[in-house]
């Protein structure tokens, strides 16, 4: 009865809540999009009309950064996202761009090439959020890194920066370089969170960094569509080695999130906010249903409560005890 009462009486938000990236001046919506394999599956008109409700929503965050990764598949949905900002009639102060620099090739292709690049294929001339990719290999200056995006900051090509998927003590050095040089340190750590992944952002060592003012920003929270039982897309890394595990949970799942009356996606990313440190959870979405449905996340927390959606995702736990929560 209470579950069904729940879905009868959920009201239509009219924005979501903001919340600061860190300790800049930048304020996104709790949610936000990501392009990695959407808009280039999606017709144009219905992927202009889904970006212009995501804005009038209060989704103001779009990552477009991913299709840089040297070696990696061609893509043009960066291209792509330019041309729906133009179709929706957006003004470049009513969104916030996340883009990505990647440590291959690094300092041979410096970060400020990587960057105009990405920024032609974006239509812009600046971007708000710079996210650096994993570390692959050792021996990568970290002091440098620093000092190289503290010059991109001056020459207002990018507003603030962070991480994606480094270790905690990685992150503690780029805070302590950052500080001893008087010039801003990392405003995000962009991490795997999920309902099956929760070992690395849950971890004390995590904790600690969030306590120095760094947010998170939840990522691959569907495992590629493997938590929704569906055949994986391409899909990052699998600390742990439990994907298999994770897509075993999707049965489960679908039952938590039927007696709640939502969708299982909705309850995914209903989890992702309960984080303390959470600034905003990525998500992509391919239709305006899928995006009225993750929007719905909020006020599932709220009418529900955080704790009770913390209980009910605890079984779906897949990489606690398997994966260091210091991070990769």
């Amino acid at each position: 009865m209470e579950e069904r009462l729940l879905a009868e009486t959920r009201r239509t938000r009219s924005r979501i809540p903001q919340r600061r990236i860190g300790r800049t001046d930048l304020e996104a919506g709790v949610l936000s999009l990501g392009s990695w394999h959407t808009y280039d599956r999606m017709d144009f008109p219905d992927a202009v009309a889904m970006l212009r409700e995501a804005v009038d929503s209060g989704i103001n965050l779009f990552d477009v950064g991913v299709y840089g990764l040297p070696g990696g598949p061609r893509s043009f949905t960066d291209i792509i996202f330019s041309a729906m900002v133009r179709g929706a009639g957006l003004r470049r102060d009513e969104y916030l761009l996340s883009a990505k620099l990647w440590l291959e090739g690094y300092p041979e292709r410096s970060f400020r090439t990587q960057l105009e690049d990405a920024l032609v294929r974006a239509g812009t001339d600046y971007a708000d959020l710079v996210i650096l990719g994993d570390i692959r290999r050792d021996g990568i200056d970290l002091h440098q890194v620093v000092h190289d995006l503290a010059k991109l900051v001056d020459a207002g090509l990018i507003r603030a920066w962070g991480v994606n998927n480094w270790s905690a003590s990685n992150i503690q050095e780029l805070i302590d370089h950052a500080a001893e040089a008087g010039v801003p340190g990392p405003a995000v750590a962009q991490l795997k969170y999920s309902v099956s992944r929760r070992a690395i952002p849950d971890g004390e060592p995590f904790a600690r960094i969030f306590e120095q003012g760094v947010s998170l920003e939840s990522s691959d929270i569907l495992e590629g569509g493997v938590l929704l039982g569906k055949e994986s897309r391409q899909v990052g890394r699998d600390p742990g080695g439990v994907r298999e595990r994770i897509a075993a949970s999707a049965a489960e799942l679908a039952t938590i999130s039927e007696q709640l009356g939502v969708s299982p996606a909705q309850f995914c990313v209903a989890f992702t906010l309960t984080h303390p440190s959470n600034a905003t959870t990525l998500f992509g979405a391919t239709s305006i249903n899928q995006l009225r449905d993750n929007i719905g996340a909020v006020d599932l927390v709220e009418q529900v409560g955080a704790d009770r959606v913390r209980e009910l995702a605890k079984p779906l736990w897949a990489d606690q005890g398997v994966v260091d929560p210091e991070g990769p």
